[in-house]
């Protein structure tokens, strides 16, 4: 397995592959790979990879893998006044 990863190392080297570039394939790949194992599980890919369902989900919207998108917070009644209790009864 050193072997392979080292030629790998080589081969991302002599290709003027830049380190983030390297991380950021590395990352997508191993995070499809984990993906396709646990059959699309989010909480199963997370722990085959070692890292919490969060950390996965901020990377598959970084990386726009999946149906996964940022969560947006529930839609306020805007527009509306609120109304404001008084002290008659």
């Amino acid at each position: 397995m050193k072997h392979e990863f080292d030629a790998l190392v080589e081969h991302l080297l002599a290709g003027n592959i830049f380190l983030g570039q390297a991380i950021e394939l590395l990352e997508k790949r191993m995070i499809e790979g984990a993906l396709e194992r646990s059959g699309g599980k989010h909480s199963a890919a997370s722990r085959l990879l070692g890292i919490h369902r969060n950390t996965l989900l901020r990377k598959m919207v970084e990386y726009e893998l999946g149906k996964s998108r940022p969560r947006r917070k529930p839609v306020t009644r805007a527009g509306r006044p609120h109304k404001r209790k008084t002290g008659t009864a």
